[in-house]
């Protein structure tokens, strides 16, 4: 997403949107990097970055990227925000990312390093117009999808005590379970015990 921080000088501000478009139309960012496991190129952070500093005193510009921790709870997540401005108006683009700490072989400072690459790359490219859906990187997600579903399953909150006797009710109606636990983290317990639940109201009809 891209934000505009506007003036009262529009006339300024229409030169910066007419330079982020030149910009956006020529820029070409290649990829410098090779995953030999999946056989493919991909660019990072810094190919965008350094594709970008021909224009930068061709429009007399400058493009900055800033990181902030939005929160640690239940998982670290990073904000990066690519900006360009002329020194009046500036523009930005936003990415969120999520810190997995689970993965294996890694060091929090890693971690924390893989999930800022991602961010500065999504944030740059967002701004930039480049997209990466169809390229392998885009489309080989490293891992990544089980990153998410922890970062997802980790964002559930622990159901209550009420939430529960509500749930069993619900199951016993023929609710889905999976339905439930899109909604709430439950332990083994609480999930054999609707299970059992279930079971009971199948045989009973």
């Amino acid at each position: 997403m891209c934000n505009y921080n506007n003036t009262p000088n529009t006339k300024n501000m229409k030169q910066l949107n007419q330079k982020l478009a030149v910009i956006q139309t020529k820029l070409k960012a290649k990829k410098s990097s090779y995953n030999s496991f999946g056989k493919y190129y991909f660019r990072k952070a810094e190919d965008i970055l350094e594709a970008i500093k021909p224009f930068l005193m061709e429009h007399n510009v400058t493009v900055t990227i800033n990181e902030d921790l939005m929160y640690t709870d239940p998982v670290p997540t990073i904000k990066s925000t690519a900006t360009i401005t002329d020194g009046v108006d500036s523009i930005n683009a936003t990415a969120i990312v999520g810190v997995d700490l689970n993965q294996k072989g890694m060091q929090t400072s890693q971690q924390f390093g893989a999930a800022s690459s991602y961010g500065k790359k999504y944030a740059l490219g967002n701004l930039f117009l480049i997209d990466d859906t169809q390229d392998a990187d885009g489309t080989n997600d490293h891992g990544k999808s089980k990153a998410v579903a922890k970062i997802k399953q980790a964002a559930k909150s622990e159901i209550t005590r009420n939430q529960f006797t509500k749930a069993v009710e619900y199951v016993k109606s023929g609710g889905d379970i999976e339905t439930i636990k899109t909604k709430y983290k439950l332990t083994t317990d609480q999930e054999n015990y609707l299970n059992e639940q279930r079971k009971d109201t199948t045989k009973a009809s």
